[in-house]
């Protein structure tokens, strides 16, 4: 992968150490965020293959977990050199999610479990889960000290990711990350936007630095983080322990590279020629293949990734659907050939927001759920037995 000689704007705060998580020390203090269809064990390795830190799998329900649903098992599958080993969960039910990290901790399934409270989706918000939970102060508590314990007996370290709140008027992390404090958690992610900003708009960092002066263990902010400097420059910002990178790093596995580089002070980052970028994809979509199985479905699942890889590149569209509609690694490798392998890297690309943007909307509820926040009920039909996920 060719290195330019590309100085680096930011500057690593003296303050920034090794990101601890129970027994695991993280260098870089870098966090991969799970994202839906994408963080599988094959995206993984190819991002771990260019720098060190924490590279978190996709999300799964506890009640699939523990349900033991054959999609929900098959996400949760790590490489054997993968280590530590990072699961997100996702539940509602304190019960069903103790018993989650039981499983997780006796079938020896993960080093660490974080706990997804920042899902935006309205198909999650609706029935109360996600970045609506906290809002339920006491049923929040209940989950995160019933998953800390859980875990307790084999020390394997609980982590929680939260949003903002609900939106401006309905503001939860603060409370919230002291709650999850107070239960034990190894650290607490902040993304600093609100459920209603859902991906639009500015990320708050002062945020994320509101809550780093009120917590004691490490705070990981999230949000617009395109390039590695952006990384130094929140830590700077806001005195956070460490960065969680999720959109920034789609078609791009080699921030990952920037971003050790960057946290260690080194000036170089990453940008690769049209040519290497193609034999990234090739690598990715091999990688899925043997992941999935079969050539038909991992070259199906990477069609996803084509356009991230290829944004900003001087690629006729007739090229990109063809690339977008590939079956097997051959017909792959017949289209990759057709790219100028010498075409440079788009700069005018850096620092721009990739994958899904959209507008601030209404955050859908369940009746009532503004109107008592100390009620502990558990939100109805929150988790699909069959959900994988």
């Amino acid at each position: 992968m060719t290195r330019n000689a590309i100085a680096g704007s930011g500057t690593v705060p003296p303050s920034v150490r090794p990101l601890t998580l129970g027994q695991h020390q993280v260098w870089p203090p870098v966090v991969l965020a799970p994202m839906a269809g994408i963080t599988n064990v094959a995206f993984r390795r190819l991002c771990r293959e260019q720098g060190g830190g924490l590279y978190v799998c996709e999300m799964v329900t506890t009640r699939a977990l523990v349900e033991r649903n054959p999609k929900t098992l098959r996400m949760i599958a790590f490489g054997t050199d993968e280590r530590p080993r990072s699961l997100q969960l996702y539940g509602t039910d304190p019960e069903v999610t103790a018993a989650a990290v039981r499983m997780v901790v006796e079938e020896d399934l993960a080093d660490h479990i974080d706990l997804n409270f920042g899902c935006p989706v309205p198909k999650v918000t609706r029935k109360g889960g996600g970045s609506a939970l906290p809002w339920r102060r006491r049923l929040f508590a209940r989950i995160v000290r019933g998953a800390v314990a859980a875990a307790a007996s084999a020390g394997v370290p609980v982590t929680v990711k939260m949003r903002k709140g609900i939106d401006d008027d309905h503001l939860t992390y603060v409370e919230a990350g002291l709650a999850a404090q107070d239960a034990g958690v190894a650290a607490v992610a902040l993304h600093g936007r609100t459920a209603a900003q859902r991906y639009s708009g500015t990320a708050d960092w002062d945020a994320i630095g509101t809550l780093k002066q009120a917590l004691d263990v490490p705070v990981l902010g999230n949000g617009d983080i395109w390039e590695a400097d952006d990384a130094l420059r929140m830590v700077a910002h806001t005195g956070a322990d460490g960065v969680v990178v999720g959109r920034g790093c789609l078609g791009r596995p080699w921030l990952f590279a920037d971003l050790a580089a960057a946290f260690d002070g080194r000036s170089y980052r990453r940008l690769p020629t049209l040519g290497e970028v193609a034999t990234t994809m090739r690598r990715h979509a091999e990688l899925l293949t043997d992941w999935l199985g079969t050539e038909r479905d991992g070259c199906t699942d990477f069609r996803k990734h084509v356009a991230w890889y290829l944004k900003g590149f001087p690629v006729g569209s007739e090229l990109r659907r063809a690339l977008a509609m590939v079956n097997s690694l051959a017909e792959l490798d017949d289209l990759l050939g057709k790219l100028d392998p010498t075409e440079p890297f788009p700069v005018s690309t850096l620092g721009q927001p990739r994958g899904r943007t959209n507008s601030p909307g209404k955050v859908f509820l369940p009746d009532g759920w503004l109107a008592d926040r100390d009620s502990e009920a558990v939100p109805a039909g929150a988790e699909l037995d069959d959900s994988g996920g």
